[in-house]
């Protein structure tokens, strides 16, 4: 029958209302049962699951509803609608930044209540931390809870070598931030937000970098403005006083990796993969790079291995995300 991760993701998502998460553990319990030859039992599940979806409720799309027309002109290479089927559930992150990111979803709801007494919610956030720890995994989960659209913009075509051209782009986005609530996304943000006065410097960044500092001072809309970053040592010292919070992502620790392959892994029986061999061989790995690492396990068990996860499949996978990095 279901191993106990598995029991554990079926509550887990039943109490969080994910039917589609639901469903699809259960199906994956079914299929287990059929593997085994027990063919009665997967039958049974399979047609409890069938009945449960149509009386119940309907699995629905966790996508939501994008509340604008789609972009035209010029901003349709400069924003990128970006899919945010995703769920709270799904983040796996330090008590610190998972309760900093919770601030941030009560204000934007209670922010009536919050402006009967002049205050204003958080908005404008700067992310900061290594490559693959969950920064933009995180906005999409922002947008995802809050039922808006996630906008990423596309640094390619906004920087360009023209004088004025791209401050003109910049000023463009910040019209569509003010007209059109929804979540905007500024990644590799180091790109525009360099230091002034540095020995790369770039005339055209310089300015770029001045005319996003007056933007995002002079922005009042609701919308919120994400800047996500690997290198925040290179931003100019006076972007930081233009965001509301600045949230430092690390990489994972041993439990948050556990709960992560945990997650990830939850088709299949983990009962025998020895955690301490995995966790010590995963030391220093990105939340990114171990979830890639168990889907790399994963993919090897079901083609090769009837199914059947084991440590050492899984320390060969981790040992060539590791091999990767160096």
């Amino acid at each position: 029958m279901a191993t106990a991760e598995q029991i554990k993701a079926l509550l887990k998502s039943h109490a969080d209302r994910d039917d589609q998460r639901f469903y699809s553990i259960a199906l994956q319990v079914a299929a287990k049962e059929a593997r085994k030859g027990h063919h009665n039992v997967a039958t049974d599940l399979k047609l409890a699951i069938e009945k449960s979806q149509k009386s119940l409720r309907p699995v629905t799309s966790t996508k939501p509803t994008p509340l604008t027309q789609p972009l035209k002109g010029e901003l349709k290479g400069l924003l990128e609608l970006t899919p945010t089927g995703v769920r709270k559930s799904e983040l796996v992150l330090s008590d610190e930044v998972r309760e900093r990111l919770e601030h941030v979803l009560l204000e934007q709801r209670q922010k009536a209540k919050l402006s009967q007494f002049g205050l204003l919610p958080r908005r404008k956030l700067l992310f900061t931390g290594p490559p693959g720890t969950g920064k933009t995994f995180s906005a999409a989960v922002l947008a995802a809870e809050l039922k808006l659209p996630l906008y990423t913009v596309v640094l390619d075509s906004l920087i360009t070598r023209f004088m004025g051209e791209t401050a003109a782009k910049l000023r463009l986005i910040f019209d569509h931030i003010q007209q059109t609530r929804a979540v905007y996304l500024f990644d590799e943000f180091d790109a525009i937000g360099t230091q002034r006065g540095a020995a790369n410097d770039v005339g055209e960044i310089r300015r770029v970098l001045n005319s996003f500092l007056m933007f995002v001072e002079q922005d009042r809309s609701e919308s919120l403005i994400l800047a996500a970053t690997n290198h925040p040592e290179l931003l100019d010292r006076a972007l930081y006083r233009r965001f509301d919070d600045i949230i430092e992502f690390q990489k994972p620790g041993p439990e948050q990796v556990k709960q992560l392959m945990s997650n990830r892994l939850v088709a299949f029986d983990t009962s025998s993969l020895d955690w301490e061999v995995l966790l010590f061989e995963s030391e220093g790995l990105s939340a990114a790079e171990a979830t890639r690492a168990c889907e790399d396990a994963a993919k090897e068990a079901v083609l090769h291995h009837d199914a059947q996860i084991n440590t050492a499949l899984m320390k060969k996978a981790i040992q060539r995300r590791q091999a990767g990095r160096r």
